[in-house]
């Protein structure tokens, strides 16, 4: 697993060394920036087929003090989750053509009744569990960061256990929208 994830963060630094940054985000990125209902059915509709998924780690991790502050989890303690990192492709491709770099964070306090699915989603977009019918829901704070590239972190209130999502823009996206 860890060859992969560094696979997967070499071609991210060769993404972010190749592309000029600036800081406004072109007009056609707002609508994915901004979605409040799934991300996972707006970008199924720009591919016009289902996305897939190149998992890149799938397991339990501590949080660190920016993802506990995040999810209004106590700084001091330890805190441990289910972390899902994937990459999200419109169309068939290499680690080069992915669309999007996500991670979602499950705090352990979150994986109760049926939210334990979360952690068996493997090649499952979490836009099919969570939002049924492009519905929204409810988010505590959305802030969008400078990652290098657009990008975004949620924090979902999902049958009221926060749930902490990023998602990262890649430049194949963003390119695609232009």
């Amino acid at each position: 697993m860890l060859k992969s994830t560094n696979n997967f963060y070499s071609t991210l630094q060769h993404q972010l060394n190749h592309q000029p940054f600036n800081m406004t985000p072109p007009n056609a990125l707002l609508p994915y920036l901004h979605a409040q209902g799934s991300l996972t059915a707006l970008l199924e509709a720009k591919a016009k087929q289902p996305l897939k998924i190149k998992i890149i780690h799938e397991g339990y991790d501590l949080l660190n003090t920016s993802q506990k502050s995040h999810l209004n989890l106590p700084l001091h303690r330890p805190a441990l989750a289910w972390v899902r990192e994937v990459l999200l492709f419109g169309q068939d491709g290499d680690d080069d053509t992915a669309w999007v770099h996500a991670k979602s964070i499950f705090p352990i306090s979150s994986l109760k009744g049926d939210a334990k699915r979360l952690c068996h989603l493997k090649y499952t977009p979490i836009g099919y569990v969570m939002f049924n019918k492009n519905q929204t829901l409810p988010y505590k704070r959305r802030l969008i960061n400078d990652f290098g590239q657009f990008g975004r972190i949620t924090i979902y209130d999902w049958h009221t256990r926060p749930i902490l999502i990023q998602e990262v823009f890649l430049n194949t996206f963003v390119q695609s929208l232009l």
